[in-house]
């Protein structure tokens, strides 16, 4: 009998499995169990995409999702090292789970914001416009058009580092909500330390207004550097 590794998630059960894993996530989570904000030189990260998935490995990391602008490719790349390594390994159940991912370029209230996408079927139509490597226009630049196009293939949208845009969390958190999206993103390194670790105090407001609309919460570092415990 051929054991299934844990690597290949099913569009009909990857939902309900991403919303147990933010269900879980505090801020002792990212960096070293999950981080879902990375990116590559497949949008505008430094780092190539096998060097992100074999630190991911390194760190022992649970799950992880690669989130390059408007673009799949850095996805593709360390899913197929990923899948040839499990194949290599005794335990590949011990690996990380690379999840699909993408950060989007959204109006939201007349204010431009970044929303992330995960667990969606890459191959789906509804995606289309999102991974041609830049910004889209008119109605598939609203974020309620974003986030039905998440849905649409099978993933979740969640509000990228609410505490950074021309409008504050307290006007932006609740529109998105309004819009059905499924979380934010919580904990969230807007001081740029190293170590990274959430910054304090935007994170209880962010966690606060998330949990008022009733809001996942998520973790990542938004690598764009070398190393994808810290965002520089």
């Amino acid at each position: 009998m051929v054991t299934q590794t844990p690597l290949l998630i099913s569009e009909s059960s990857a939902t309900s499995k991403l919303r147990k894993i933010f269900a879980s996530v505090d801020a002792m989570s990212c960096p070293h169990r999950l981080n879902f904000h990375l990116h590559t030189v497949h949008s505008d990260g430094k780092m190539q995409a096998v060097d992100l998935i074999q630190q991911a490995i390194a760190l022992r990391l649970s799950d992880l999702a690669i989130t390059d602008h408007h673009a799949i490719g850095g996805y593709y790349v360390a899913k197929q090292y990923l899948d040839n390594f499990a194949s290599q390994v005794n335990e590949p159940a011990n690996l990380p789970t690379l999840w699909s991912g993408i950060e989007v370029n959204a109006s939201l209230i007349f204010t431009e914001v970044h929303i992330l996408g995960y667990g969606f079927d890459p191959k789906h139509g509804a995606m289309h416009p999102y991974l041609q490597g830049k910004t889209t226009a008119g109605l598939d630049y609203q974020a309620i058009s974003v986030i039905k196009a998440i849905h649409s293939a099978g993933g979740l949208a969640v509000l990228a580092h609410p505490a950074r845009y021309r409008r504050s969390p307290e006007d932006l958190i609740p529109a998105a909500a309004a819009l059905g999206i499924d979380g934010v993103e919580t904990y969230y390194g807007y001081d740029n330390s190293d170590p990274w670790k959430p910054s304090p105090k935007q994170t209880e407001e962010i966690r606060h207004l998330a949990d008022i609309h009733g809001l996942m919460h998520t973790c990542g570092t938004d690598s764009h550097g070398f190393k994808i415990s810290k965002r520089l």
